[in-house]
């Protein structure tokens, strides 16, 4: 007879979007995005509120980091607004710049801000049940622009690796996210960018 083995599938609570069975979790308090945010003086203002708050949580499984292999995981990215800014994660340029990442958005209104390493801007706007795919060589950041929690799930190989200071040695992305008069969201050109060579 042959055997086999039963492995058991990662569960996403409906809830509270944890991810049973994740092998490991990550918390970005409001205190450790400095910097992030063009903003200082509300970014201050957000912070000193409440300093150990939860501004987003990422629950990944990691079987290995092996080259083949695949990690996936939630992101969790909470609603508010810092000045006219929508919430950001920290975003990252693969560490391997051809590997590709995909999110898919389980509940909420965000988007995935891109940039080519020389400065190139693009932008997918997601609601639940759109993906959004990151092409090999763009830096990117997940954006809550809704009201409630903007929750993805992410599936990327697992030997990526992150650099998230391309971003901070940049002055930040070429683009920022800001509300728009009309109630939605706009790019508004970053003045301090620094272009990169």
């Amino acid at each position: 007879m042959q055997e086999f083995t039963v492995k058991p599938a990662g569960t996403i609570d409906p809830e509270t979007y944890e991810l049973t069975g994740r092998t490991g979790r990550y918390t970005k308090s409001v205190s450790e995005l400095g910097g992030v945010y063009r903003d200082e003086q509300a970014y201050a203002a957000w912070r000193d509120a409440d300093p150990q708050a939860e501004a987003y949580r990422v629950d990944e499984f990691r079987p290995s980091g092996d080259e083949g292999d695949l990690i996936y995981g939630l992101s969790v990215l909470h609603p508010g607004r810092i000045g006219r800014e929508f919430p950001v994660t920290r975003g990252h340029l693969h560490a391997k710049s051809d590997r590709a990442e995909t999110y898919h958005c389980l509940a909420g209104h965000g988007l995935m801000l891109m940039e080519t390493v020389e400065g190139d801007t693009v932008v997918v706007e997601l609601r639940p049940g759109q993906v959004a795919h990151v092409p090999p060589h763009h830096i990117h950041r997940s954006v809550n622009v809704g009201d409630t929690d903007f929750v993805t799930l992410f599936t990327y190989p697992a030997d990526s690796g992150q650099d998230y200071d391309i971003i901070s040695r940049a002055q930040g992305m070429h683009h920022v996210v800001v509300a728009a008069a009309d109630g939605g969201w706009s790019l508004e050109e970053n003045p301090d960018y620094v272009v990169r060579h």
